[in-house]
């Protein structure tokens, strides 16, 4: 019996929708390929007691793809678009140059920045993420598909938002798509908050995304674009060409709306929203929205951070200077970068890391003692960090296949279909098996076992988040 294929694809004019729906019916099995036209998109398969059913299945899954404005297309006939970029619009600072420990310099421009104790992240335009230790050695890299906009975490988990409209977890050894996020969606942002996804794209639309990649809501801002989404136990807070909105992450009902003018970045301690904004501020708003204070810089702000609680601010503007105000909104200082406009930062331990429109990933010595020595003319020599001996890990959909024997007394998960979907549940003995498991999503397969190192119950409780290596039980 031959396979029946029938390709669709929705390409609206002035940045609309350009993606494709691919529908293949082969004997029993029905093959579902969708993403944005000109790339390979995203793959799943279900499998049907007879022909019949899985035509049946397909004559549904077309249906709903026709009434929402997908037509019979020729494969190949419509090119790839441009994926959004923020402007390059950077200036040399006038200031003198800040106290800069060392820079690695990743090659092309770079959004994602993460820090904690342990590591240093960089991700870049080429889809490149380096992770280097504090006493900056390279100790790692990844290859993404393309390129990185931002790296967030989320408890224990890492994941890096990516340009093909991925979201990967880097918390195993390679990466895996945690999220597949709508194609016509254009990713400008993401954060993270107990495995549900706030996502901010170029039109000026925010959504939340829960564990299995099913929207909870999508809204259109009163702006366009959106650099700036925050997720917290409570809310996601967008931020886009009109200010800040706030909605309830469960109903997507707002819940407060702020003008700040065009907000270009955006960060958030417990109680409090930070917005870098086009008109040369950081606007302070409590998380009810209520406006607190500004902080004052010369130019368009690119990104900002503070330390923790608020002591103090940071911001990054387009002339490539950096500032550090205190929480009462003055100015303590500014300084030149030497390596182009901070696109993220990210204070940690009286250090300030930035990533830069030249690409580099920056440590900045912010003690008082190294700024007034800046501020004198005194720094010290930039260390140049490289990495030519470490061999970047690509992303990934094979797994490590093991007998049960060989899986020792790890966490024992089953990949099921239910409602043309693969999930999956835990097995093993000790946990509620109704519950599904945050997975990989390249890697299940209908009917698999698999076996992990740790599974562990969401905050908000209803379901597991799988931890640690995957290995799949022959």
């Amino acid at each position: 019996m031959a396979a029946e294929t029938t390709y669709l694809e929705l390409s609206e004019a002035d940045g609309g929708s350009h993606k494709f729906y691919e529908v293949v019916v082969d004997d029993t099995e029905l093959t579902i390929r969708y993403g944005r036209i000109g790339d390979a998109g995203a793959t799943t398969k279900s499998s049907f007691a007879d022909n019949a059913k899985a035509r049946a299945a397909a004559a549904k899954k077309i249906g709903e793809k026709v009434r929402k404005g997908y037509a019979p297309a020729v494969q190949g006939a419509r090119g790839k678009r441009s994926v959004s970029r923020r402007a390059i619009v950077s200036t040399r600072s006038t200031a003198k140059t800040a106290p800069v420990l060392w820079r690695y310099r990743s090659g092309t421009s770079a959004f994602g920045v993460f820090v904690d104790s342990k590591v240093c992240m960089v991700g870049n335009e080429a889809g490149v993420i380096t992770t280097l230790s504090h006493s900056a050695e390279v100790v790692q890299q990844f290859k993404l598909p393309d390129g990185v906009k931002c790296i967030v975490a989320d408890d224990a988990w890492l994941y890096a938002g990516c340009d093909d409209g991925n979201v990967y977890d880097l918390s195993g050894k390679v990466p895996r798509v945690a999220y597949r996020i709508a194609p016509d969606i254009d990713i400008y942002w993401l954060d993270i908050h107990d495995g549900v996804l706030g996502v901010s794209d170029a039109g000026g639309g925010v959504a939340a995304i829960d564990h299995e990649d099913e929207f909870l809501w999508r809204r259109k801002s009163a702006g366009s674009s959106g650099w700036m989404v925050r997720c917290d136990a409570d809310a996601v807070h967008h931020g886009h060409s009109g200010g800040v909105t706030s909605y309830d992450w469960r109903t997507g009902e707002q819940r407060w709306s702020r003008s700040t003018g065009a907000v270009l970045f955006g960060w958030q301690e417990q109680h409090t929203l930070y917005a870098g904004t086009s008109t040369r501020k950081v606007v302070e708003l409590g998380k009810d929205g209520s406006p607190r204070r500004e902080y004052s810089c010369d130019a368009a702000v690119f990104s900002c951070a503070t330390s923790p609680d608020g002591q103090y601010v940071f911001a990054g503007d387009n002339s490539s200077s950096v500032y550090c105000f205190d929480s009462s909104g003055t100015r303590l200082w500014k300084l030149g970068t030497g390596c182009g406009s901070a696109y993220s930062m990210q204070y940690h331990d009286e250090r300030l890391y930035i990533v830069t429109t030249d690409g580099s990933l920056a440590c900045i010595d912010a003690t008082e003692s190294a700024i007034r020595a800046a501020e004198s003319g005194t720094v010290p020599e930039i260390v140049d960090v490289k990495a030519s001996h470490v061999e970047a890990v690509a992303a990934s959909t094979t797994v490590e296949v093991v007998t049960a024997e060989a899986g020792g007394d790890g966490i024992v998960l089953e990949c099921y279909e239910e409602g043309g979907r693969l999930r999956v549940r835990v097995v093993s003995e000790g946990f509620q098996h109704s519950w599904q498991v945050q997975f990989p999503k390249g890697i299940r397969e209908a009917g698999a076992r698999y076996v992990v190192s740790e599974v562990r119950q969401a905050s908000r409780g209803g379901f597991y988040r799988a931890f640690g290596e995957i290995r799949r039980l022959a």
